[in-house]
């Protein structure tokens, strides 16, 4: 690579990090739908596992409007990122650690999990083509992931 592809390479995953924060800050503010789903392309997928798959922008926007119902306090810790960049479209990797409060019985849990990720530029803008979490451990805060590693999800 010369210093100019370097640059690039650089500026690539610093955007996607920036892409990441955003939608973890939208997730956090109540998982804002319109902030949200203004991250993915029109036809992006949201695939939480056991929270659904969610195909093009306009269902994702309808999931989240309804997600704070359910989850009323959420604060995401997305760590460890491996971007790889291929031109316009890149793959992500990321660990995700949050603690939040699940409704309707007012349950503190921790939720930990791997994301994956792909990207696409869109007119010199990243966004999620895809966006899938594997839910590694969803479980309430007074058991822990040791004694109970999956809430029930109702």
């Amino acid at each position: 690579m010369n210093d100019t592809q370097k640059l690039q390479w650089l500026y690539d995953i610093e955007s996607i990090k920036q892409l990441k924060a955003r939608y973890c800050a939208f997730a956090d503010e109540n998982y804002d739908p319109d902030g949200i789903s203004s991250l993915f392309t029109d036809d992006g997928v949201w695939d939480g596992g056991p929270f659904g798959r969610h195909e093009g922008r306009a269902a994702i926007r309808t999931f989240f409007s309804e997600v704070s119902k359910s989850i009323t306090f959420v604060d995401h810790y997305a760590t460890n990122p491996l971007i790889e960049v291929a031109g316009d479209h890149a793959t992500g990797r990321w660990d995700l650690w949050a603690p939040i409060v699940k409704q309707p019985e007012d349950i503190a849990c921790w939720i930990m999990g791997k994301y994956r990720e792909r990207y696409v530029r869109v007119d010199d803008l990243w966004m999620f083509e895809l966006l899938a979490l594997d839910v590694t451990a969803l479980s309430p805060y007074d058991e822990g992931f040791a004694r109970q590693r999956f809430l029930e999800m109702r």
